[in-house]
């Protein structure tokens, strides 16, 4: 049966769908990147409130301004937005639940006035984003908006907008210039700070376009921060054929998820919220303790398990984590060098945060792939474990862990796992970063030495002690024996 409106009532009785009239939910959010994480996570967290019968004008209007996000329009569309969540938990059957919340869908190239039209209702009272790390277009290492970046440049050059930036800050100029409240941008992408990250980008496109535009901006817009934790793996072929013969729906896109959900958002929204603490999201006056703690520890932790399991055969986190010198790595890194950097955090045993992420990688049912993981790393590895790197080496602690993750991604980008066979390196600064892999033969500081990537580290010694070291072992050695001795090298240093 195909998943849509008009066949709600005769799906699957195991199936759950939404208890409430979608006729009458109204658009008061527009969400900027609809995938997976989003259907998964907020898409999801407001579903459940609808379903308490409340909260019925905060439903949300996608919108997509990449050309994949066509995609994601022409799946879901004639689902009438519909799409499954697939919830896995270890040995027991899928749970499946059609989620309601999302309303409507533009594609901005095909809709640009529409997509405007929406983003000036004053019914609309909050912008969220999941655009990816790279999508806020910032310098790596000093963390400004790239204003020379191409799409940037071309859309100024237009006067229309055509990425995310130029949407929010046209549609606050309107706004503005009729009187009606602005908006909350709320990121929920894995950046420290996410917040402030948005209203920096956001704030110098406006700068570009009009300056007393942006003053306005920085003044009446509000962008809270958040941290957003749940694993979201990509939907397979697998997937939609298991909705099919196990349950007899047919869903162009259905999400697959893990039982955990976390959401942690600061309480400052210029024009209201829906009233989501009802249903688990955590609300405070600081962030940053939660958004450190998930970045360092459930974000890095995928890095150090990703190239090492890559390089070792494995394809599958869960695959990886049966593995017992990569699990003895990541608990080191996740105990001697991410927790050290982390300070308290209000309402978290750390020990069993550690522990539950250690059973989330290892979850059988989630077929997190490591290609997944080891995707766009330049978006990734410079805010998750650079930091981390630098605070150690400030507090004079060693970095063998951190050095290690980033030369097993060096050796990674060479392109040849530990059994000859080709690895399909996906980033998109794919070709500066395998030439530098291949280079690193002759000169093991090819890699590091980007400091668009990774600054002044390749001038710290105590760090390229350490890189070099495990490069070498990786490459002469495999990954498997490099952890060992990386292991036993801090389990020796733990006992003196």
């Amino acid at each position: 049966m195909r998943l849509c409106e008009a066949n709600l009532p005769h799906l699957d009785r195991r199936i759950q769908v939404p208890t409430y009239d979608r006729s009458d939910v109204g658009v008061g959010i527009v969400h900027f990147g609809v995938g997976g994480f989003h259907r998964a996570h907020q898409a999801m967290y407001l579903d459940t409130l609808m379903n308490s019968g409340s909260s019925l004008d905060w439903g949300i209007c996608g919108v997509g301004v990449m050309p994949a996000d066509l995609d994601m329009f022409e799946a879901l569309a004639p689902q009438d937005f519909l799409y499954s969540l697939m919830t896995r938990r270890s040995g027991e059957e899928v749970e499946v639940r059609v989620i309601g919340s999302l309303v409507n869908f533009l594609y901005a190239p095909s809709s640009p006035e529409a997509v405007l039209e929406t983003l000036c209702n004053e019914k609309t009272r909050i912008v969220s984003l999941t655009v990816t790390e790279g999508g806020y277009n910032l310098d790596p290492v000093t963390g400004h908006f790239v204003e020379s970046a191409p799409a940037v440049q071309a859309e100024l050059a237009s006067g229309r907008p055509t990425t995310m930036f130029g949407y929010v800050v046209e549609a606050l100029r309107r706004r503005r210039s009729t009187g009606t409240p602005p908006f909350t941008v709320l990121s929920c992408d894995n950046l420290q700070g996410n917040g402030a990250v948005a209203r920096s980008c956001i704030v110098a496109f406006a700068s570009l376009v009009d300056e007393e535009l942006a003053g306005w901006i920085e003044e009446h817009v509000a962008f809270p921060s958040s941290m957003v934790d749940r694993i979201t793996p990509t939907t397979t072929p697998d997937d939609r054929a298991e909705l099919s013969q196990m349950f007899d729906l047919e869903d162009a896109w259905p999400v697959v998820t893990e039982a955990f959900t976390q959401w942690v958002v600061e309480d400052d929204f210029v024009d209201g919220r829906p009233d989501v603490h009802r249903v688990g999201v955590q609300f405070t006056n600081d962030v940053a303790p939660y958004e450190r703690m998930k970045l360092r520890l459930l974000n890095a932790g995928h890095q150090a398990l990703a190239y090492s399991g890559c390089l070792a055969g494995y394809d599958f986190a869960h695959e990886a984590m049966t593995d017992a010198q990569i699990v003895q790595f990541l608990t080191n890194y996740m105990n001697h060098e991410a927790r050290p950097t982390l300070g308290d955090i209000p309402g978290v045993d750390l020990d069993l945060y550690i522990q539950t992420l250690l059973e989330r990688f290892a979850n059988p049912e989630i077929r997190d792939s490591i290609a997944r993981l080891c995707a766009y790393t330049s978006d990734r590895i410079p805010k998750w474990v650079v930091p981390v790197i630098r605070e150690n080496l400030q507090a004079g602690r060693r970095v063998a862990g951190g050095a290690t993750i980033i030369a097993s991604w060096a050796h990674y980008t060479e392109g040849t796992d530990d059994q000859g066979r080709p690895i399909d390196v996906v980033d998109a600064l794919r070709d500066d970063l395998v030439a530098r892999a291949h280079a690193q033969r002759s000169d093991p500081l090819a890699f590091i030495l980007n400091r668009d990537l990774f600054g002044d580290l390749v001038d710290e010694q105590g760090f390229v002690d350490e890189f070099v070291e495990a490069l070498k072992l990786f490459t002469t050695v495999g990954a498997r024996e490099t952890l060992e001795m990386i292991n036993n090298s801090i389990g020796r240093e733990l006992l003196e």
